[in-house]
């Protein structure tokens, strides 16, 4: 551990019980309970008392616990309209196909998404960003993928770009044209020829997209399309994350493994014997509860598989308007354990170091370590498992980014 002497820091945080997640388990004994951050970044990790560092801002935890900020790694957060009619529908047993291939779901977001100019589309958006900041995201990834053209895909980026620059949060974009085949084309292969000669470069040209995502599955793209979708990516030098295995198997995770991308999410139809060369190509699992929840669903991911295998899982809220209409972190944490049996210690990985991990962004972000960015939650908890036990009854007593409390 860092010794700054009597150099004074920013802040020191200390009198509380750090989950570094950086170890095994919970229960890893760790000999620090203070930390010290400097130019948003953690310089000093040590016991609290007189061998502190002096710092110019000084935080008493009071025995509660700290985390990373939290991170939800896949969301679809910018968006314009609703779909609670499509909810009724749902109620009265139509199937998720069923709405889409009726006019509904994701081509009825991009009606309404291509209605707002900018400013509009942001008004829309932020209350749904806020939700999450307010349980302590500090980072968050948006997709594109309700504008289906130049303009539109464009704007929803700008407007996710907007975002972090008018709120403590850092954000991650997805280029994610690949999402539906919009009314204006009748063939599909027309569509991704496209994406890639017109959409994507434009798009790369004003840097807007950190990633490229694609949605293999009989209502989106099969994976001879989302191969060229790949290819186009790796043209741009731009990591590759897939939408795969969610209601059938059309091997698009094998793919996104082929290309060594970032995550494979969903994987509700993922085959087991898939897992190996997932693992292989150091790609993150990303669980998505909220979609297994809305859409009632009864295929659980293979999750027992990858535990065996030793494959690193993410949870994220999949924030959308139709199959995962949830904003809330915290819930979806509960969700994962409930329905997915995972344990506590997996889910606060899930949307820490292993969200990081999801989006290429593992040595910066999701442990408290020397070096790392200052993103971190206080919590009013006796233990962690606190945080995925109920529903809406924790919050963050305080949240730093970068070091500066964002939450008072």
């Amino acid at each position: 551990m860092q010794n700054l002497e009597s150099e004074q820091v920013d802040t020191l945080i200390y009198n509380v019980r750090i989950a570094t997640m950086s170890g095994e388990n919970l229960s890893a004994p760790t000999d620090a309970s203070a930390i010290a951050i400097s130019n948003g970044k953690i310089v000093w990790m040590g016991k609290s008392g007189d061998d502190c560092p002096p710092a110019k801002a000084r935080f008493d935890g009071e025995d509660q616990w700290l985390t990373p900020g939290l991170i939800d790694c896949h969301t679809h957060l910018v968006y314009g309209g609703h779909r609670a009619t499509e909810f009724e529908m749902k109620l009265n047993g139509a199937s998720y196909e069923e709405i889409s291939q009726g006019g509904g779901g994701i081509v009825s977001t991009v009606s309404a998404t291509r209605s707002l100019d900018e400013t509009s589309l942001r008004a829309e958006s932020q209350p749904r960003l806020i939700s999450l900041l307010k349980e302590g995201v500090t980072t968050i990834e948006i997709k594109s993928g309700y504008g289906l053209d130049t303009e539109n895909e464009i704007k929803m980026l700008r407007v996710a770009r907007s975002l972090e620059r008018n709120h403590p949060v850092t954000i991650r974009t997805s280029f994610l044209g690949a999402h539906a085949l919009p009314q204006e084309f009748e063939n599909k292969d027309d569509y991704i020829q496209y994406l890639v000669d017109e959409v994507l470069p434009a798009v790369h040209k004003e840097g807007l997209a950190d990633a490229v995502d694609f949605f293999c599955e009989g209502i989106g793209f099969n994976r001879s399309q989302c191969e060229i979708i790949c290819q186009a990516a790796k043209k741009h030098d731009l990591p590759i994350k897939g939408h795969v295995e969610q209601l059938s198997n059309l091997q698009g995770a094998s793919l996104v493994a082929e290309y060594g991308g970032l995550s494979v999410d969903h994987l509700e139809h993922l085959d087991e014997g898939d897992i190996p060369a997932l693992k292989a190509a150091d790609l993150v699992a990303v669980l998505l509860p909220g979609a297994f929840y809305s859409l009632s669903e009864t295929k659980l991911p293979p999750i027992e598989a990858m535990r065996e295998h030793q494959l690193p899982m993410a949870i994220a809220t999949d924030l959308n308007p139709g199959s995962s209409p949830i904003a809330s972190l915290l819930n979806v944490m509960n969700l994962a354990c409930v329905q997915f049996k995972l344990t506590p210690f997996e889910v606060l990985l899930g949307v820490t170091r292993f969200a990081a991990k999801a989006l290429g962004m593992d040595h910066q972000i999701g442990q408290i370590q020397l070096g790392f960015d200052a993103d971190l939650v206080l919590w009013p908890i006796e233990t962690p498992a606190q945080l995925c036990y109920g529903m809406n009854l924790v919050k963050p007593t305080l949240v730093f980014k970068a070091g500066a409390v964002v939450n008072e």
